[in-house]
């Protein structure tokens, strides 16, 4: 199990966030449109009647409709995907976090990289969980155990 792995889960958890963001702005922006319904544009050319100017055009924009609809499908289609990716991601992070001695830094790793806490959130749930410690958890003492842990026995960090 490398660091690599951690790297790779966080990247493509973040990596589905943006894809969430882009199907949502994609389908707002299709209700917008249809919404709007006709589009309407001005040009200048000879009109039925044989006069010369301004000639007002409207429809429905079907090519934009229909390119908005076509890229939230493959959009959706890629976040399927990479859901299934990242399940396989999450238990090859589970795998690797089971593997580490101490019970203390194991349940750091899950609340860090699985429940997708901060630091500072991880030090007060691991004060709460252990309020009898000498030493309180702070964000710093969190994040360097994590550190050094991931040294020591993944190589240079």
């Amino acid at each position: 199990m490398e660091k690599n792995v951690l790297e790779q889960y966080l990247e493509l958890r973040e990596e589905i966030k943006d894809l969430h963001d882009r199907i949502d702005r994609d389908k707002r922006r299709l209700i917008k449109i249809e919404n709007e319904g006709v589009v309407s544009d001005t040009v200048r050319g000879t009109r039925k009647d044989g006069t010369i100017g301004p000639i007002k055009i409207t429809g429905y924009p079907v090519p934009e409709v229909y390119q908005v609809k076509n890229m939230i499908k493959k959009r959706v289609a890629k976040l399927h995907i990479m859901e299934d990716e990242l399940q396989e991601a999450v238990s090859a992070v589970d795998d690797f976090i089971e593997q580490i001695p101490k019970s203390d830094l194991r349940q750091m790793f899950r609340l860090y990289y699985l429940d997708d806490m901060t630091w500072a959130a991880v030090a007060i749930n691991m004060n709460y969980r252990f309020p009898n410690r000498r030493i309180k958890y702070t964000e710093d003492n969190c994040r360097i155990r994590h550190d050094r842990y991931l040294k020591d026995n993944l190589g240079k960090l």
